[in-house]
């Protein structure tokens, strides 16, 4: 076994670890304020930036209200909307939802816990741990896989199937189609767009007609 001596160690040159400083004094910054919001309630004056370790990449306005109209539309005045790893989606439809709607957030990024009873932690590698959730609860689940691969699909349908009554959205990569439609769900005609433009091309899957 070789051993590695200090002098082998790669050192950071100082303008590198000048950048690194930075960006963590902006990430402390950044929980500061979102802590303090928090502590005020003033949730709406939020905005969660989109976390490129966890795969996270947020919808455009466009796909946000358009999503949010059939998810409000499908669920009727006293459904349940369950959102699988898409957060972006939860202000719009909260915003819209009637006191008898209920829009819940499954999602492995603790900061979305701001939301409180409304969020639910997730982990796609444990699909079923869901804690006390009943089976069949929601009237619509809409997912969005963080990654791209025939395991979190499956993993994440899992989750869906457990959750929903019936009707799924699904949002993923075109290349997924074929199991997408392995799994009962068609390629809709509305394509998600996201704020920063991604190389992968994205569709819309469903098990129902989402009338756009």
């Amino acid at each position: 076994m070789s051993v590695v001596e200090d002098d082998d160690v790669p050192a950071l040159s100082a303008e590198t670890f000048l950048v690194l400083q930075d960006f963590y004094n902006e990430q402390a910054e950044k929980d500061k304020r979102l802590k303090q919001a928090v502590d005020d309630n003033l949730l709406d004056s939020v905005e969660i930036e989109e976390d490129w370790q966890l795969s996270q990449f947020w919808y455009d306005d466009n796909t946000i209200n358009t999503l949010a109209h059939i998810a409000l539309k499908t669920i009727g005045p006293l459904g349940k909307v369950a959102l699988i790893s898409c957060p972006s989606l939860y202000r719009k439809i909260k915003e819209g939802c009637g006191p008898d709607q209920q829009v819940t957030v499954f999602e492995f990024d603790k900061r979305f816990s701001i939301y409180g009873a409304d969020f639910h932690y997730y982990d796609y590698n444990s699909p079923l741990e869901l804690g006390d959730i009943r089976p069949k609860y929601y009237d619509l689940v809409i997912a969005d896989p963080p990654f791209l691969s025939e395991e979190c699909l499956k993993k994440t349908t899992l989750t869906m199937r457990f959750l929903t009554m019936e009707k799924i959205i699904l949002c993923t990569g075109a290349k997924m189609e074929e199991l997408a439609e392995k799994m009962n769900l068609q390629k809709t005609r509305f394509a998600p767009k996201h704020k920063k433009n991604l190389a992968n091309e994205f569709c819309c899957f469903a098990n129902f007609d989402i009338n756009i």
